[in-house]
C-alpha cells in the first residue's frame, strides 16, 4: 500500500469533504466501530475499502519508534466514542485511513501488537473529533 502521508488538517479535509458523501445504506462491518473496535480480517471489508491516505510519519518510521503517549486532555480514554484523533499521538501514529466505496465513510485502522497477539483495530473517523494537538 503507498499512499500520501497526512497531517491533521488535510486529515480534517478529507473527512469533511467524505461526510458530504455518506450513506446510510451500507453493509460494511467497520462503520459500527466508534472506538477501536477489534476488526479480525475475516471481518474487515476488503473489496470495498480503499487506503487513502496514511498518518505514520516517514521521518519517524527510519530507525525510530512513534510515540505511545496518548492525547486525552479532556479526560477521555483510548477507546472513547469521543477521544479526540490527535494525529501525532498514539494510536493515531500508526494509522492508515480508509475509505468505504459503498457507503463513503472513512476509517482509521492500525494493528495493536501484544505479546503473544496481532489485533486489528478500527475506528470510524468523524471530523468534529480532529484535533490540532499542542
Amino acid at each position: 500500500m503507498t499512499v500520501a502521508f497526512i497531517r491533521a488538517d488535510a486529515l480534517k479535509a478529507l473527512a469533511l469533504h467524505h461526510q458530504q458523501k455518506v450513506s446510510k445504506h451500507c453493509d460494511c462491518a467497520a462503520g459500527a466501530c466508534v472506538g477501536w473496535d477489534s476488526v479480525s480480517d475475516a471481518r474487515w471489508p476488503q473489496a470495498q475499502m480503499h487506503a487513502l491516505a496514511t498518518l505514520r510519519d516517514p521521518e519517524i518510521e527510519h530507525g525510530q519508534e512513534p510515540t505511545f503517549e496518548e492525547f486525552h486532555p479532556d479526560g477521555t480514554r483510548y477507546d472513547s466514542p469521543d477521544a479526540p484523533v490527535a494525529t501525532a499521538y498514539f494510536p493515531y501514529n500508526r494509522c492508515d485511513v480508509f475509505g468505504c466505496a459503498k457507503c463513503h465513510r472513512l476509517m482509521l485502522k492500525y494493528t495493536e501488537y501484544g505479546g503473544y497477539y496481532v489485533d486489528p483495530r478500527v475506528r470510524l473517523l468523524r471530523s468534529e473529533f480532529i484535533t490540532q494537538e499542542t
